[in-house]
């Protein structure tokens, strides 16, 4: 039988700009041990790291995030839905800007660099309990052609965060060709089930996965988004509309003739 445990603690609290979030999570998750993965919501990571910033225009702040528009909808009597890429390559609604539990007249941005906040943590609760764990740094986001949303890996440290499963059979005896699996991914959306921007429970421990963990930090969660020439849906719809018009009237496309 293969299981594992999905908990979350009470005891994290208000998180402010220059508290020590690896003291935070060390007194709220004494027991850690080694093997087990932290997994963070990113808004106490952003506030931790002074991430709160005046914006009377939400708008204003998501387009000084914003790198790529994917697609936009307009709402009546609301801004317009933007489906954007933003500057740490992640495609997300309103670029990863978040106005819940922040300040009236502010809002939220997501870590720097959310790695880097996953590996000072990690460090963190080293130094201070003497355990090797992995980090997951989270965010939430819709997902194309689904409904409903759930939290995703935007940092990650001392944790494989994809499974290649290629080479392997089945239990057919086929050979597996296409299975990669993004285990931070399918971490982060387990932890959620405990934690929650409604709980006060932004921190969960996932334990019994050991075997994902590893001794060094890792490449992150940076390899997880697929961009550029291998995202088959890299055009938002009005590129695509541009490119279908300028198609059908046998102009040129990427300096050749069609």
């Amino acid at each position: 039988m293969t299981e594992f445990s999905v908990t979350a603690p009470d005891g994290i609290g208000e998180v402010r700009p220059g508290d020590d979030l690896a003291a935070l999570v060390a007194h709220a998750c004494p027991d850690l041990t080694d093997g087990d993965v932290v997994v963070v919501a990113s808004k106490i990571v952003s506030k931790s790291e002074g991430r709160v910033v005046p914006a009377d225009d939400r708008e204003a702040a998501i387009t000084a995030e914003t790198v790529r528009v994917v697609a936009t909808r307009e709402r009546p009597g609301v801004p317009p839905l933007r489906i954007v890429e933003n500057r740490l390559g992640l495609v997300m609604a309103a670029a990863g800007v978040d106005a819940s539990n922040t300040p009236e007249g502010t809002v939220l941005l997501l870590p720097v660099d959310p790695d880097d906040s996953a590996r000072r943590l990690r460090a963190g609760l080293r130094e201070r309990l003497g355990v090797r764990v992995g980090v997951v740094v989270t965010d939430t986001a819709g997902r194309v052609w689904r409904d409903g949303l759930v939290d995703l890996a935007i940092g990650a440290a001392g944790l494989r965060v994809v499974e290649d499963e290629r080479g392997r059979r089945d239990s057919a005896g086929r050979e597996l060709g296409m299975t990669v699996r993004a285990v931070a991914d399918e971490i982060a959306a387990a932890a959620d089930l405990v934690k929650g921007k409604v709980t006060g429970r932004p921190v969960a421990v996932v334990r019994g996965l050991g075997h994902l963990t590893t001794d060094d930090d890792g490449p992150g969660a940076k390899i997880l988004p697929r961009l550029g020439e291998v995202d088959l849906f890299s055009e938002g719809t009005a590129e695509a509309y541009a490119r279908g018009l300028a198609d059908g009237r046998g102009e040129l496309r990427a300096g050749t003739r069609r």
